[in-house]
C-alpha cells in the first residue's frame, strides 16, 4: 500500500512539474518558438561545440570517431524536485557514410529524494552501420538506473573514458567538470524527432 501511494505521489508531482513554467523553460533547450530550420541549425551548432569539448577533454576521442561509422551528440537538461524528477534533451545522429543527419530527442524520468539541477552532454560512437541504424530506427533505452564503466580496448590501445553501452556502441558523458568516470543512464530513452525529420 505504501509503495502504491508513493508511486501515485511521484506521478502526480511529476505531472505538476511538467506543467510548471520552470520546467517548461528548460524542457526544450533549442526553443519551441523557433522554426524547424532554426532548431536544426542550433542542434548542429551544439553538436560542433560538444565535439570540441570532448576532443579537448580526451584527444583520443577524435581518432575513435574518425574510424567509426557515425556518431551522435545529445544535450540534456535535467532537473529534480523533491521525490520526482526528469529531463529532456535534443541531439543529432551523423552517419559518416553520407546519409543526412537524423534529429532525435531524449527523455528521462527518475524518482528519488533530493533537489538539484544537472546538465550534461552524451556522445555515442557507432562502430558499425548496423549499430547506428538500430539506434536511429529502433530507438534506444537505458534500462532503469544503469551505470556503465567498461572501457573500450582494441589491440592493446585503450581509448580512455569510452564506455561500452551496447554491442557496437560506445559512449562518452560530459559534465561541467569534464568526462564522467561512470555513465549513469537513469531510464533515458532516445527516439526520432518526427517534426525535425520531415
Amino acid at each position: 500500500m505504501h509503495l502504491i501511494y508513493r508511486t501515485l505521489s511521484t506521478l502526480l508531482l511529476l505531472g505538476l512539474c511538467l506543467n510548471t513554467p520552470v520546467f517548461a523553460q528548460f524542457s526544450n533547450p533549442f526553443g519551441p518558438d523557433k522554426t524547424v530550420a532554426q532548431q536544426k541549425q542550433d542542434i548542429l551548432k551544439k553538436n560542433d561545440e560538444i565535439l570540441q569539448s570532448l576532443f579537448k577533454a580526451q584527444p583520443k576521442a577524435k581518432e575513435l570517431i574518425d574510424k567509426s561509422a557515425g556518431y551522435a551528440t545529445f544535450s540534456n537538461f535535467g532537473m529534480k524536485i523533491l521525490i520526482a524528477g526528469g529531463g529532456t534533451g535534443s541531439g543529432v545522429v551523423i552517419n559518416k557514410l553520407g546519409a543526412k543527419p537524423t534529429y532525435m530527442n531524449m527523455a528521462e524520468v527518475q524518482a528519488g529524494i533530493g533537489l538539484g539541477i544537472k546538465s550534461f552532454q552524451n556522445i555515442f560512437v557507432f562502430q558499425n552501420e548496423a549499430a547506428l541504424n538500430s539506434f536511429v530506427n529502433s530507438g534506444w533505452t537505458f534500462g532503469g538506473q544503469v551505470t556503465a564503466a567498461a572501457k573500450y580496448d582494441k589491440n592493446g590501445d585503450a581509448y580512455q573514458d569510452a564506455t561500452v553501452v551496447a554491442p557496437g556502441v560506445l559512449m562518452y558523458q560530459l559534465t561541467d567538470s569534464g568526462i564522467a568516470a561512470e555513465i549513469t543512464g537513469k531510464g533515458t530513452k532516445y527516439y526520432k524527432d518526427t517534426d525535425l525529420n520531415k
